[in-house]
């Protein structure tokens, strides 16, 4: 983010010795230290609660599309048809079957 050298830093560590003085340098640093910790974990925090409504809205979007198309519907739909068609089939084939070897006894 920031191209910082190692003479930048040298260069502000001399000015803050300067104006501080070097009895309050080390809780200055610490502070510093402890609020840029601060700041980063909440910027992470942000980052990763927008990543989740991000996914969240993709996963709602894709539900939604499966919703609507619902393919599971129409195979469950064609394969009680089938089935009833296979049902009648055989109850015919069933129901043919005395008749003809009534008729052959018959004959």
């Amino acid at each position: 983010m920031f191209d910082v050298g190692l003479l930048e830093l040298l260069l502000v560590g001399i000015v803050a010795l300067l104006v501080v003085g070097p009895e309050r340098l080390p809780k200055l640093a610490r502070t510093a230290g402890m609020w840029l910790g601060r700041g980063r974990r909440f910027i992470n925090t942000v980052k990763d609660d927008i990543d989740r409504e991000i996914k969240a809205d993709e996963l709602r979007s894709i539900l939604e599309k499966q919703k609507q198309n619902n393919p599971l519907h129409e195979i469950v739909e064609d394969t009680k048809q089938n089935l009833e068609q296979i049902k009648a089939d055989t109850k015919s084939a069933v129901d043919l079957n005395p008749k003809q070897a009534a008729s052959k006894e018959k004959q």
